[in-house]
């Protein structure tokens, strides 16, 4: 029998790929259940059913989606798990069938109450919404909610001029001189890649510096050729770290540890955002960022001529799109482009 009760509820018997299924249609009246019933054999002959749709937790959309992310390795886990942060303390316990666009409203407000940014918020309902497309497909659940993003600002312009950089640098410590001209020749991040550093992926011999594969943000491995500027900074912060393990007697594996402090020598330098805004203060530019210097790297190679595919190697870019936001124009690139057609214009008139 396809329908049977149990107390004053009506269940329904169905099957699906020859399997039982026993699911209660929480009707009390016959003919409600029963069309309950026809309701879902006909999604299943469909293809469309979901027996646990109106069971199905957030958080078992969540572990379906970190399992697809580790064994694809289409994402970082490390960045899926900042994300999910906020995320997880706004929808964990909550039913799937539950999270529809009012409730996702509601968590666009309280994250902008918060203060994110709305690219911010667009990246986490990117993870929401590849949680539910993810679950459509395994057919865990049967629809999922219209999730809209958020109009972001236009991105940041900001770049340095090279007496700007300079200014910035010299009023840092030395160690940290070094870190930043990393991030200014090559526009690696300066926290995650450059402060990462440890001395065996530099080898002032070869004159190369590398990132290891799996320790970027893309997981692309990366290396690079040390200017004679670089090559004179690093040396120098070689023999730093090497006096400081011979002060403690002890390996310190970090091209940038802490130099200093009763408790935090020899450990990794996990930020400088201190020292990072006292240098721009006093420099005259208060509220620049150390991203500019990715900025600025990707526009003085371009500019130097060196070819885009190979610029984005250097900075570790794997899309053009997101390379040529980096690609800033000045107000003096400008004006060189118009002295260079200025040139060029005199001239072919002169031969002519």
């Amino acid at each position: 029998m396809s329908l049977y009760k149990r107390g004053d509820i009506w269940w329904t018997k169905l099957y699906q790929d020859g399997i039982p299924i026993y699911k209660s249609t929480k009707a009390t009246d016959r003919r409600e259940g029963q069309r309950l019933h026809d309701i879902w054999s006909g999604k299943i002959a469909q293809g469309s059913f979901s027996p646990r749709a109106d069971q199905l937790r957030y958080e078992e959309l969540v572990d379906d989606l970190k399992r697809d992310y580790a064994s694809t390795e289409s994402r970082n886990l490390v960045e899926v798990g900042k994300r999910l942060k906020h995320l997880d303390a706004f929808f964990s316990g909550v039913r799937a069938a539950k999270i529809d666009a009012s409730m996702v409203g509601r968590y666009v407000k309280q994250r902008k109450d918060a203060g994110a940014a709305n690219g911010t918020i667009n990246r986490e309902l990117s993870i929401l919404t590849r949680a539910f497309r993810l679950a459509l497909e395994n057919r865990r659940v049967t629809i999922a909610p219209v999730i809209r993003k958020l109009k972001e600002a236009a991105p940041r312009q900001g770049f340095f001029e090279p007496a700007q950089f300079e200014a910035v640098r010299r009023h840092l410590p030395v160690d940290l001189q070094a870190a930043v001209t990393i991030a200014y020749t090559y526009g690696w991040r300066t926290q995650s890649e450059v402060l990462t550093l440890k001395k065996g992926q530099l080898d002032l011999e070869a004159e190369t510096l590398r990132l290891d594969p799996g320790t970027t943000k893309n997981d692309d491995g990366r290396l690079v050729y040390l200017t004679p500027e670089l090559n004179a900074l690093l040396s120098a912060q070689v023999d730093r770290v090497r006096a400081l393990e011979r002060q403690f007697g002890r390996i310190v594996p970090f091209l940038f540890p802490h130099l200093s402090g009763a408790t935090r020598v020899g450990q990794k330098r996990l930020d400088f955002k201190k020292a990072w805004g006292t240098a721009c203060r006093l420099a005259g530019v208060p509220g620049a960022l150390r991203h500019d210097c990715r900025r600025t790297a990707v526009r003085n190679m371009v500019n130097g001529g060196v070819p885009e595919r190979v610029a984005m190697k250097v900075t570790g870019h794997r899309t053009r799109s997101v390379f040529d936001r980096y690609h800033i124009v000045s107000p003096a690139d400008l004006k060189e482009a118009t002295r260079k057609m200025g040139r060029t214009v005199t001239k072919t008139v002169t031969v002519g």
